[in-house]
């Protein structure tokens, strides 16, 4: 398989990911033997993937823990050119997914905030502001029922 920038996975590649989506801190010495390779070795894909954007390597926490009580999916109608309205919302802190979308909506943003009235102010201070925003519809999450890392496993 292949991505928009040329990067080419091989079976591999998709075996040291897996391994990683497991437990992102495993050590290559685990890892190697496995997919049959050195440490080595494993080390420069796991780099060439990451360099790549193909992965990232990194602690999920759990926004309530860190005092963060709401998420939301906020779902935009924008008038011109919906990437440059996807940049600015993606320039936010408080913005931590944004997709370019067909359909009921043009850009869906996914915020994390302390409390509804920081959404409140992220919502009239900030996205309702820019350019090109005609229109925002909020779904407030009430609870994550499933959240998983583990894309392509077999």
């Amino acid at each position: 398989m292949s991505r928009e920038d040329g990067v080419v996975l091989d079976d591999v590649d998709r075996r040291i990911i897996a391994e990683l989506q497991v437990d992102g801190r495993r050590p290559y010495t685990q890892i190697a033997p496995s997919v049959g390779l050195s440490e080595g070795a494993v080390r420069q894909r796991v780099q060439r993937l990451v360099d790549a954007g193909v992965m990232q390597i990194v602690a999920v926490t759990d926004p309530r823990v860190l005092g963060f009580g709401r998420q939301a999916m906020i779902g935009l109608k924008v008038e011109g050119d919906t990437r440059l309205v996807a940049d600015a919302l993606a320039a936010m802190p408080e913005v931590e997914y944004v997709v370019l979308t067909a359909g009921a909506t043009d850009v869906l943003a996914e915020v994390v905030v302390e409390d509804d009235e920081r959404l409140i102010d992220l919502l009239n201070e900030k996205i309702r502001k820019l350019a090109g925003v005609r229109e925002t519809e909020t779904t407030i999450y009430l609870r994550i029922h499933k959240e998983t890392y583990q894309w392509g496993r077999s």
